[in-house]
C-alpha cells in the first residue's frame, strides 16, 4: 500500500510521446540502426537524443562467428602439425595417401581462411 505522503514516480508509459517527422527512407534507416543495436526504435532514438553511445550487437555476433571459424582453423592446424611430425602412429600409412590427405587439409585451411576474410569484410560494412 502506498502511503499518502509518497509521490508516485512518473514512468515513460505515462508521459506524452515526442513526435518525429521523417521521410520513409529516414524511418527505414532509423529502424535498421535500432535493429543493429538490438533496440526498439523508440529506445534507440531516446538513447541517441540523450547523447548515449549506442553499441551494435552485430559486432558481437561477428566476433562469435569469427571465433568459431578460428577454432576450426586451429583444429586443422593441429591435425596438420600432428601429421607432419612423423608420429609413430602414422608409420604404417602409405606415403601417397598421407600426401593426398595433407593436401586436402591444406585446401580446407585455405577455405577456412577465406571464410574468416569474408566474415571480417562483412563486419567492415557496418
Amino acid at each position: 500500500m502506498q502511503k499518502p505522503d509518497e509521490q508516485k514516480q512518473p514512468t515513460r508509459k505515462d508521459s506524452p510521446p515526442i513526435k518525429v517527422y521523417c521521410l520513409p527512407v529516414e524511418k527505414e534507416q532509423i529502424a535498421a540502426k535500432a535493429d543493429a543495436a538490438g533496440m526498439s526504435q523508440s529506445n534507440y532514438l531516446l538513447s541517441v537524443g540523450l547523447g548515449y553511445e549506442v553499441q551494435s550487437v552485430i559486432d558481437s555476433r561477428l566476433v562469435v562467428e569469427l571465433a568459431k571459424v578460428n577454432a576450426d582453423q586451429g583444429r586443422l592446424g593441429g591435425l596438420l602439425k600432428l601429421w607432419l611430425t612423423n608420429d609413430e602412429r602414422f608409420a604404417g600409412f602409405d606415403e601417397g595417401t598421407m600426401r593426398a590427405t595433407i593436401k586436402v587439409v591444406l585446401s580446407r585451411i585455405e577455405e577456412t581462411q577465406g571464410a574468416l576474410l569474408e566474415i571480417a569484410n562483412r563486419g567492415l560494412k557496418f
